[in-house]
Formats: structure tokens, sequence, C-alpha cells
């Protein structure tokens, strides 16, 4: 048995052996592992039930990773992504108007179409076609999205009839778990502790349970239920496949998982690993992974950041992701404490979160106001519209108008022009109808 993982992967012609490899994916695991409680919570406010996003988001990691290993044979972690969670949830379900059986129908015609892409030179062409400053204001846009639904989460942000939000009251048990919470959390983060989410989540949900929000008296102890999941799994419907909302929808979620395992891979793959074969066999099974994720019942998987923990701790070959999967599969065991975790323990995680993405910023070239304004535009829309689709439609829609009115209409492709008029024909659609 040992030989032969020897051999699958080729530990030797990649300088690293067995120990090696089971060390780097326990590292991702544990820098990871927060992901279970994270995303559960954000497919929960698209109407999928808790139990079942949980065992969703640990069959998506798992056969996402062995999908990476067996394909690329890559150290990479590939479980549902912060951000595309959001997409799904906040705008294709709660501003698109479809409910989670149809969101998840969309997920696995995106995986379609970002098969087409990742298996093509249109990802080459996609890539080049969209402006760098409205990829990275999208990824910062997103951010401040996702620290607002944290923000929102903790009870310090609360809706306000007069000036629409407004901070929320600072004497609320859940307020004053979360401010505690987040301040544990930014000081774990911050002194780099090794798994900083995830004991964060411990104590986060110890602290709600010293000021009354959690009930520990409540937990269930008794096995796996799978009677919610059952519900879920492969349960997409189908029926607006001809709507506009549905490819609208469809189409963003292709465009920002391209653009974000395009980037994440090209720092992981290209950069730390030095091995750019594996970036193409990757986005394959980044790509394959959605339409799985899709029938499973959570939103699209990416490539994560914490990857980098993982090859930091000496993972190179696919045996890391392998052993990250199996890691997801027995975290099922924990399932009766998982549930129990507060938006008090959460919130935390997604206000810091959306602070990291916000670090894209600086990628933006500010001093030319053609790229800033679109970008800017990208920005303040996502949160204050609910809407990353509408947030990256008033970018796009701005874009060429102002190459046009400056004259640089070379600086535009054939392909920007054909986005910009998609996003502007599904204002005028939803106009009309």
């Amino acid at each position: 048995m040992i030989k032969h993982m020897r051999g699958v992967f080729r530990l030797k012609q990649h300088g690293t052996n067995i120990k090696k490899e089971v060390i780097a994916g326990l590292t991702s695991f544990f820098s990871i592992v927060y992901i279970i409680a994270v995303n559960a919570k954000i497919l929960q406010d698209a109407g999928i039930p808790l139990e079942a996003g949980i065992i969703a988001t640990v069959f998506s990691s798992l056969i996402g990773c062995l999908l990476v290993a067996f394909i690329a044979n890559a150290p990479l972690i590939i479980v549902p992504g912060m951000g595309i969670n959001a997409l799904f949830t906040y705008t294709v379900v709660g501003s698109l108007g479809l409910n989670y059986k149809e969101a998840l129908a969309v997920v696995i015609i995106s995986g379609i179409l970002f098969i087409m892409v990742a298996f093509t030179k249109l990802s080459v062409i996609l890539t080049k076609a969209i402006p760098n400053s409205l990829k990275e204001s999208i990824s910062v846009g997103i951010g401040i999205f996702i620290a607002f639904i944290g923000l929102q989460k903790s009870g310090l942000i609360i809706g306000n009839s007069t000036n629409f939000v407004a901070l929320g009251h600072l004497s609320s048990p859940v307020v004053l778990a979360s401010i505690i919470n987040l301040i544990m959390t930014l000081f774990l983060f911050l002194k780099k502790v090794p798994g900083n989410f995830l004991i964060s989540i411990i104590s986060g949900t110890i602290v709600s349970w010293f000021f009354g929000i959690v009930h520990f008296s409540a937990m269930d102890t008794g096995f796996i239920s799978f009677h919610d999941y059952q519900k879920v799994f492969v349960s997409a419907d189908f029926g607006k496949i001809t709507a506009i909302p549905f490819w609208t929808a469809a189409f963003s979620i292709v465009l920002v998982l391209v653009f974000e395992n395009i980037g994440l891979l090209h720092s992981q793959v290209n950069g730390m690993l030095e091995a750019p074969e594996k970036n193409g066999k990757s986005l394959k099974a980044i790509s394959i992974s959605t339409i799985i994720c899709g029938l499973l019942g959570t939103s699209p998987s990416v490539s994560t950041v914490e990857t980098a923990a993982g090859i930091t701790a000496g993972g190179k070959t696919g045996l890391t992701s392998i052993v990250t999967g199996l890691l997801f599969l027995s975290s099922l065991f924990f399932l009766p404490f998982i549930k129990l975790v507060p938006n008090a323990a959460i919130a935390p995680i997604l206000i810091i979160i959306g602070g990291l993405m916000l670090t894209n910023v600086v990628n933006i070239d500010f001093n030319d106001f053609t790229e800033a304004f679109p970008a800017f535009l990208v920005i303040v829309m996502i949160p204050l519209t609910y809407s990353i689709v509408d947030g990256i439609a008033f970018g796009f829609i701005s874009y060429p108008l102002v190459k046009l009115f400056t004259n640089r209409k070379h600086q535009l492709s054939i392909s920007t022009y054909i986005i910009s008029i998609l996003f502007l024909a599904n204002f005028l659609l939803n106009a009309i109808g």
C-alpha cells in the first residue's frame, strides 16, 4: 500500500515522503476546517437545512480534494469557497429570486460552462478580456460584502427605517459575545496560531454559552442523520433554465470561479510549488468539482488561500490533499457540536476574511480614473445593492463608457463589449419584466 502511494504520487521525484505529506495534510485541514460551520451557516440563509449544509460541505470538500490529488497530483485544498457561497445565497437566491434547488441547478450549469473554459483556451481568452482593475474590484467588493454579512450576523449592524442601517444594541448578549469573539479571533490570527479560526469557533461557542446564546444540554448526541440531507442531495431543479435570472446567475458564477481560481492557482502552483505543469490540470479538477457540488447540495468549490499552509508545511503532492479530504470526512463525527456553533462565533471570521480580501485594492490603478471609477462602482455597489451580480454589472457597463469618453477604445476588446452588453441587457429585461 505504502509502495503504491509512493508510485502514484511520485513522492521520490518530488523530494518528499509520506510523513511530510501527512503532516502537510493535517496542517491544511486545521487551517480550513472552519469552512464546515461557516459555509453551512451561509447555505442555511438560502434555505438549506443546517445539518444538510454541513454534510454537503464535508462531502464536496472530500471529493474536491480527491479530484485535485489524482488529476493534478497537487497539494491543494478544494472546498466550497467564501465569496462564491455569498453569491449563491444572497444574490442567486436572495436577489435573483431562485430557490435553493434552482440555485443548485445553476451551479451544475456553471460547472459545465467552467469545464468548457478549463479544458480549452477560453480561460486564457477570458483572463485577457477582463480588465485587471475589474477583476481585483470584484474580490474587494465581495470582501466588503462578506464583512457586512458578518457585521449583520453579529448584531453590530441592524436595519434602520431612517438610515437603512445603524449600530446595533451594544448591550445585546449576541453583540457582546461577538465583540469578545472578534477580539479573540484577531489575536489568534495576528499571532499566526495554527488552526486559529478553528480555535476561535470553539472558544466563541463557549463564550456564547456563557452569555446564554448556546445551550449544550440541547446537543444531539445521536448518530449522524441523513434525513434532511435526502431532501438536498441531487435535488437540483432546472425548471427555470429558460429564465434570464438563471443564466445571469450562471454567467456570474463562472466569471467569479474563473478569476478566483486562476489567480489562486497562479500564486500557489506556479509560485509556491514552482510546478506550472500542474496549473491546467488543477483548474480542470476544480471545474469538475463544481458540477459535483451542485449534485451534493452546496455552492461551488475553489482552491483556497489556506493551501499555502500545507505547502509551507512541506506538501508537494496529491497525497497531502487526500489526507485533508479524509480528515474532512472524519469531521462528521463532530456534527452535533458543529450544529451548535452560533452566529456570534461565525461573524468574526466573516469580518476578518472580508478584511483580507480588501487587500486586493492595492492592485487597482487609482491614478487612472477610467480604471478607478468602474472598479469603484463594483466595490460600492456589491454591498449596497446586496447583490454581487448587480455590483459586477455596474462596473462592466461603465468600463467601456469611460474608455470611449476618453478616446481609449483601443483598450477595449470585443469580449469586453460582449460582456458589458449582456449585463446591460439583463438590466433592461428586468426593468421591462
